[in-house]
């Protein structure tokens, strides 16, 4: 019961954050074009800023697990290339919604919900699994977001089939990619000691705080439930990978492996919890109409509530955390 509250306390504000700008967009006090200037906003400013303090922050060194974070590599990738193929399933006719879809069911809210999990289940001081978890996943999850972003877009559908000029376009996306850049910068200045001064450090963690809020109130502002109908086959089929399938497979082989404890914990949270706001920031700056995200993730972010309660029950009732 007491995770399942928490559970419910970590999601449920994230989700009524999304009804709220649902809500002043009714009431005309957030416009649609305003909205999709906050998600530029948060795209390129507040979310990399996030990221870099949350990545500068950690202690990399000091907790290094090798084969914990190869696993975490291997079940992305292999998630990835899972959610691929179902896409090609679900959505036979449709290559940005393929694009959508996959980022939607592979993507998870690791690096906020990762810590929170661990330290109300450990305590205080325990969130070194945390942060190798988010090093196996969080730059996997970004760089493939961006290749299977730009390559679905709907700009790039209607290119000559100029193979060069499409890889040259996609690896310049990444290599300047406001959230790439936000998480390696962060990474290198944990791994090198650097200092973060006070009055930097401030302005740096108070920006980076308006990312959730304001990606969230953007998302909402612009739900459509029209269109949301119509995309309700392929979002509840990426809700139910996201939730449900990815756990189903990769927890049994991590046990198999001999993962316990914390590091079980980390892994149900990379595999199982909702999909990230970045998803439709992400999407919605790179030409992707969103729809089909902003659904996922409003769906994801209800369920998760519920779905790693499950989880963390089973594995609570066999032992292994």
């Amino acid at each position: 019961m007491e995770n399942l509250i928490f559970s419910i306390n970590a999601t449920l504000p994230i989700f009524l954050l999304m009804v709220l700008g649902y809500v002043l967009s009714l009431l005309k006090l957030v416009s649609r074009d305003f909205a999709k200037q906050l998600n530029s906003f948060v795209f390129k400013i507040a979310l990399p800023f996030e990221l870099f303090a949350d990545m500068a922050g950690q202690d990399f060194a000091s907790a290094w697990n090798g084969k914990f974070v190869l696993f975490c590599l291997a079940a992305t990738f292999l998630s990835i290339c899972l959610a691929a193929l179902i896409s090609r399933i679900v959505l036979r006719n449709d290559r940005a919604e393929r694009g959508e879809f996959i980022q939607v069911a592979y993507r998870s809210s690791a690096a906020i919900l990762g810590v929170a999990f661990i330290q109300n289940i450990y305590g205080e001081g325990h969130t070194a699994m945390a942060a190798l978890m988010m090093i196996g996943s969080v730059p996997l999850y970004n760089i493939f977001a961006v290749i299977v972003l730009m390559t679905t877009a709907q700009d790039t559908q209607t290119q000559s089939a100029d193979r060069q000029s499409l890889v040259r376009k996609t690896v310049l996306g990444i290599v300047t990619n406001p959230i790439l850049l936000g998480i390696f910068i962060g990474f290198a200045w944990s791994l090198l000691h650097l200092p973060l001064p006070g009055i930097p450090k401030k302005v740096i963690s108070d920006v980076g705080k308006m990312a959730t809020p304001l990606g969230l109130i953007a998302m909402g502002a612009m739900f459509d439930p029209a269109a949301a109908r119509k995309k309700a086959g392929p979002a509840i089929a990426a809700s139910l990978m996201k939730l449900l399938v990815l756990e189903a497979v990769f927890l049994p082989a991590a046990v198999a492996f001999g993962f316990r404890g914390q590091q079980l914990v980390a892994l149900t949270v990379m595999l199982g919890s909702a999909s990230t706001v970045a998803c439709y920031v992400m999407a919605t700056s790179m030409g992707h109409e969103g729809t089909l995200t902003s659904s996922t993730v409003m769906m994801t972010t209800a369920g998760c509530s519920f779905s790693l309660a499950l989880w963390l029950y089973i594995l609570k009732s066999l032992a292994l955390i």
